[in-house]
């Protein structure tokens, strides 16, 4: 019990006196020993006798992964004088998750003083503090906090006028709320296809769905890789064009050393649970617009005007933050960028053990960008690995494994469905899968996936 303890593996290495590999020996061996009557002095002999699985060191992992189930999670490798020179794990029990939020003592003990203090809806010290530090985060002058990245982008359209009769590009791949936060004023948004080297929308493809109707661009920085937004500024410019980032899945990104967020008229964040940081739901306007930051505070609330209380001229909405919200949002965003230091860090680790196998594109990060990798996301070409997406998704949830598919392009949603081609965002949808990359995710666990990759690259040859 004592090895075991050490060890920290649940697992101790019976061996001979020359150090020849004898058997594993797990807690649960010592657990039923004990059921059975014998104490903690009794030799290791009075144990079950279970032969354990053992592989040589020239064996390849896709041999091994076979071998592995509920009862077999790890497997010595062994050298020709059947000594163990390492070991291989494999846990069919573990669920590894697409993502998960990164909580400590901090977000408990502000969300207790919001609790004990009775501020716990819109009122309350969080709202401004959690505005201030996204702000000062971003490099931009204002920060509005509302209910989610939805509401913010649909606060902006109506602070900049859109509405009924005019139009709005967005790109064609991405989550559909930018699309609908533009059919919410009333207008219609028009979708462009992406571009190959960041699969965010294709700045060459914009002037020419320009029309007398356009009024705004809004560029999405899918998956944490900034859009090319000097190419769309100049075109916005060009026309007398607003740009609206949506920077829901890049909060921290930069680029040419500029956070995305400060690249535009004005930008959204989201914080929902996946998002870099969250507050569980919620969102942020970011702008040096003075008007627009104020006509943003005064929708979000109902349209009730700021100098006389319950007195409305506008029609507004209830898309307030909770003081709750807020106080875990000002305890994620002290740790943010320790946060996506580790989203890179997962990103490398994976494109370490990815990069070799062919068929497999790696997520891009151009050398004007700083991709924080919101979802590490990869390109499968079937017709050189030998299967498709599904196949993956399916092994990989056979292994307690969650991944998820790229987006459906929003021209392809029945809500949406028009007879346009945008075969690039198309391609991107087939071949695209996003793997686990929440900041908690272990070494051990990133090998896994990639090895279950690696193993199916290999069974198809």
């Amino acid at each position: 019990m004592k090895a075991i303890s050490l060890g920290e593996i649940g697992i101790a290495l019976s061996v001979d006196r020359q150090g020849c590999f004898i058997r594993i020996i797990t807690d649960g061996d010592i657990r039923r020993a004990l059921l059975n009557g014998f104490g903690l002095q009794s030799t290791i002999e009075v144990i079950d006798q279970v032969e354990s699985i053992v592989v040589s060191k020239d064996i390849p992992t896709s041999d091994v992964l076979p071998l592995f189930s509920d009862k077999v999670r790890v497997i010595p490798v062994i050298d020709g004088n059947d000594q163990v020179i390492d070991l291989h794990f494999h846990d069919k029990r573990n669920h590894i998750a697409m993502a998960k939020p990164l909580f400590d003592d901090e977000e408990i003990e502000l969300v207790n003083e919001c609790m004990v203090s009775g501020w716990v809806s819109s009122g309350g010290k969080f709202v401004t503090e959690f505005e201030e530090r996204v702000a000062e985060h971003t490099g931009v002058k204002y920060a509005i906090s509302c209910s989610s990245g939805t509401a913010a982008l649909h606060l902006i359209l109506l602070a900049y006028g859109v509405g009924a009769g005019d139009e709005v590009i967005v790109p064609s791949l991405t989550f559909i709320a930018t699309a609908n936060a533009v059919t919410y004023t009333g207008a219609k948004p028009v979708f462009i296809d992406s571009e190959v080297n960041t699969w965010n929308i294709d700045p060459e493809k914009i002037e020419q769905a320009i029309t007398e109707k356009t009024k705004a661009i809004i560029p999405v920085h899918l998956y944490g890789h900034p859009a090319e937004m000097d190419l769309i500024n100049a075109i916005a410019q060009k026309h007398n064009l607003k740009v609206i980032e949506d920077a829901a899945e890049a909060q921290g990104a930069h680029y040419k050393g500029k956070a995305v967020g400060s690249l535009a008229d004005a930008a959204i964040f989201s914080f929902f649970g996946n998002k870099i940081i969250t507050t569980g739901e919620g969102g942020m306007v970011v702008t040096n617009d003075i008007k627009v930051a104020s006509q943003c505070r005064l929708l979000r609330d109902h349209g009730m005007t700021f100098e006389k209380r319950y007195w409305h001229k506008v029609v507004g909405y209830n898309y307030r933050m909770t003081n709750i919200q807020a106080a875990i949002g000002v305890a994620q965003i002290k740790k943010i960028d320790a946060i996506i230091d580790k989203k890179k860090w997962i990103a490398s680790e994976y494109n370490k053990h990815l990069n070799d196998i062919e068929g497999i594109t790696l997520p891009p990060n151009l050398d004007w960008a700083d991709n924080i990798f919101w979802l590490y996301t990869i390109l499968i070409d079937q017709e050189k690995v030998g299967f498709s997406v599904k196949t993956l998704m399916t092994t990989l949830r056979e292994h307690n494994i969650d991944s998820r598919i790229v987006f459906y392009p929003v021209h392809t949603q029945p809500v949406y469905l028009t007879d346009i081609k945008l075969p690039v965002a198309e391609k991107l949808h087939k071949m695209g899968i996003s793997l686990p990359s929440y900041p908690d995710l272990k070494t051990g666990e990133i090998i896994n996936v990639c090895n279950i990759i690696s193993s199916l690259v290999n069974s198809q040859k």
